[in-house]
């Protein structure tokens, strides 16, 4: 029986619940100048326990306390966004879940108001189809003159914004990050793009062999990604290593790539031996149309060059051709 896929968000929530994870995208998609205040090699997750009214569990679960080098610590709120529509009041959303964080961080630690609060990084890492375009600014959508004395009183938030669909294959490829190939896997298109990642993430995980304990999870994207593809067929079961899935699909892909060439190859030779027999002997009879149709390979190549010099339809299949 066909084991059961784990949904997209579960990997991903899965996947970045693992520092070395959030360490490694912060790495590769965070702006130099932010990355440098920060010492990656002691981050550890904050335990978040805000529900929205309706009881439900707010989105920003993913929250991660980083030292400064110069002192204190900054709190990244690292937003999963799945949807398949665009939020347009995603930061209106953060404001909100920062006032909640900071008034849970109030009560735990005891601050006091000379304890001073940490300050946060929100990132919104989106894997939607559609490009992110929502505003990234609080400020932009308050409705208020330029220059309105008001504007000293209103809040003020800011998040960055990851949109894994705006990085070509090929950027993200010359990255070398576990993330990027991550990436890679959840976007691939073709079974070319995902045999190439899952070949880079072979060689990445032989690179680090101390490297975080995930390769369950890509086993399981890599799943996922066969069977959006329609190429899962013939490798059920599938192994339990993920060095052994990426070899069975590798395998199943190259025999799938030769079975298409053959048949685009044929089809190619039905549609020339067509063109020519119309050009020498107009339209074709619905007997040599499937004749043609139903030959295999050698028999369209021997009626190619009979074409040449037959007299007539009937020549160029006699000889119970």
């Amino acid at each position: 029986m066909a084991e059961t896929t784990p949904s997209a968000d579960s990997i991903y929530h899965q996947f970045f619940a693992h520092p070395e994870v959030v360490a490694d995208l912060l790495r590769n998609f965070l702006d130099p100048a932010v990355l440098a205040e920060l010492d990656l090699s002691l981050m550890t997750r904050l335990n978040t326990k805000f529900t929205a009214p309706t009881g439900q569990r707010r989105r920003g679960d993913v929250v991660w306390e980083i030292p400064i080098r110069a002192g204190g610590s900054v709190v990244v709120l690292l937003i999963l966004e799945f949807q398949s529509e665009i939020d347009d009041w995603m930061v209106l959303r953060l404001d909100v879940y920062t006032g909640l964080l900071y008034q849970q961080l109030v009560d735990e630690r005891k601050l006091k108001s000379s304890d001073g609060l940490p300050p946060v990084l929100p990132i919104l890492l989106f894997n939607g189809e559609p490009r992110w375009n929502a505003v990234t600014s609080l400020r932009e959508l308050i409705r208020l003159p330029i220059g309105s004395p008001l504007w000293h009183y209103q809040p003020e938030m800011r998040y960055h914004v990851i949109d894994e669909g705006r990085f070509s294959e090929q950027e993200l490829k010359g990255r070398h990050a576990l993330t990027a190939i991550f990436m890679r896997m959840g976007h691939a298109h073709s079974p070319e793009s995902i045999l190439d990642a899952s070949r880079d993430l072979i060689t990445w995980f032989a690179e680090h062999p101390d490297g975080p304990p995930v390769k369950r999870l890509f086993r399981e994207l890599l799943i996922a990604g066969m069977e959006r593809l329609k190429k899962s067929d013939a490798i059920l079961p599938v192994p339990e290593e993920l060095e052994e899935v990426v070899s069975m699909f590798a395998w199943n892909f190259e025999k799938w790539e030769k079975d298409i060439g053959q048949r685009c190859s044929r089809e190619g030779e039905v549609r020339l031996l067509t063109r020519q027999l119309q050009r020498r002997f107009g339209v074709l009879p619905e007997w040599a149309v499937d004749k043609i149709t139903h030959a295999d390979q050698s028999m369209l190549d021997e009626w190619g060059l009979r074409t040449l010099d037959a007299c007539s339809l009937e020549e160029v299949f006699a000889d119970g051709a």
